[in-house]
């Protein structure tokens, strides 16, 4: 919205410093800015609302250590969260940029899903919440809209590595150069595609298309289908892996903001025609718009971080979580980095991982042996160093490490092939 207020303002008046909204750069400080601010603000606030409304968290498990403590802290924290993602994208972000829409659609629906389940399990007193398969359904229904959205919509195009080489080397670009000219002459000409970026892979180019070659002329009938369920599965997979991680105090916000940073770098990179010609990576036309989306993400879980340390005064819940991990999902999704999630949000992957070996073999031994057996001490994987007697404090700065590390090799993969 200020974007367009200021425009007017420098076209009509040439209203002083009001061209400086016209550098994504700028725009993207102050939306990690007014984020904070939000949190930081807001925060307190909030907290003291539903303590008196005595929305309350109901821990399941109050055999683990500290557990107790934590029975009827403030929940439902996600809507604090997803505030301080949307307003400032809705001040900064260009409104019609189909990237943007998308972002703000995955945001608000998947924070509808997380709420109704918080609502539940707080105000209908059923500590089970939503039951999981409408949680799928909502996941399903997001992966098809996006799916579809990325494979048909006219503004969601690419232009391939060779195409960016081409044009950089024909008109001699470099950064001293006039780039926007040479942006925007690039950007006249970009393609539909169903390609993605593999890492480590020196062409690191996917097309799912050639998945479904060997149906020979049937296959072009059919690319839509494959792409769609990849989406489906990536976005379902990566929103109750983030569910699972919220566990413990500070845990799944902290790596969130890990992740949200890295995937800012990722977008940079691929909407700037110099350094996707560099790192020879496909350059995406207008993705540059979801910078202003991803700092606001970052500053929202950041802030949240702030209330959300040990000990916690207020938990995210499912609408928190749900929304975070089909955030991650879907922003990986548009700048085509999908293929990296297993690195860099390699913290969910374990969490998720955990939780289908212990169920798994739980169940085969309980048939085999007539009792259950289990691989953990206990599920998701934080859970089972909480079992050993290790401070919750220090596995939650150890996550942390192993998640920087997966996101300082989830960027290197740029360029090591």
């Amino acid at each position: 919205m200020l974007y367009y207020l200021f425009t007017w303002l420098d076209k009509t008046f040439n209203f002083p410093g009001a061209g400086v909204f016209q550098y994504i750069s700028f725009r993207a400080a102050m939306s990690v800015i007014t984020s904070l601010v939000i949190m930081l603000i807001f925060g307190k606030p909030f907290i003291k609302w539903l303590r008196k409304k005595q929305i309350g968290e109901t821990v399941r498990d109050l055999k683990l250590e500290g557990q107790k403590e934590k029975e009827g802290t403030p929940t439902m924290g996600g809507l604090l969260i997803l505030a301080a993602i949307v307003i400032p994208t809705l001040l900064f972000a260009k409104l019609d940029n189909i990237y943007v829409l998308i972002m703000l659609g995955t945001t608000v629906w998947l924070g509808l899903i997380g709420f109704i389940d918080d609502y539940i399990k707080v105000f209908k007193k059923h500590k089970e919440g939503l039951r999981g398969k409408y949680k799928i359904i909502g996941q399903v229904v997001l992966g098809l809209a996006v799916g579809l959205l990325i494979m048909y919509h006219p503004d969601i195009t690419i232009k391939e590595t060779s195409s960016v080489e081409s044009y950089v080397a024909s008109h001699n670009v470099n950064i001293e150069d006039n780039y926007d000219r040479a942006k925007r002459e690039f950007s006249q000409d970009p393609v539909k595609s169903t390609k993605t970026t593999i890492p480590f892979v020196k062409s690191n180019e996917l097309d799912y298309a050639k998945i479904v070659t060997w149906m020979g002329d049937w296959a072009n009938n059919w690319v839509w289908l494959v792409y769609v369920l990849i989406v489906i599965f990536v976005v379902t997979a990566t929103s109750n892996g983030a569910n699972l991680t919220d566990g413990i105090d500070g845990l799944a916000t902290g790596t969130s903001a890990i992740i949200g940073s890295t995937l800012a770098i990722l977008a940079w990179v691929s909407g700037n025609i110099i350094f996707a010609n560099y790192l020879n990576i496909m350059f995406l036309p207008n993705i540059g718009e979801l910078a202003i989306f991803i700092t606001a993400f970052v500053g929202a879980t950041l802030g949240f971080l702030w209330y959300n340390t040990h000990p916690a005064e207020i938990f995210m819940g499912d609408t928190g979580s749900l929304a975070i991990g089909g955030i991650i999902a879907v922003f990986a999704l548009l700048i085509r980095k999908e293929l990296l999630i297993p690195i860099l949000c390699g913290i969910f992957l374990m969490e998720s991982v955990s939780v289908i070996i212990q169920t798994t073999h739980f169940k085969r031994t309980k048939k085999k042996y007539g009792e259950g057996r289990r691989v953990f001490l206990m599920a998701p994987l934080h859970h089972h160093y909480q079992k050993k007697g290790i401070k919750e404090e220090k596995i939650v700065t150890r996550f942390y490490l192993i998640g920087i590390l997966l996101a300082i090799i989830s960027i290197v993969t740029l360029k090591l092939r």
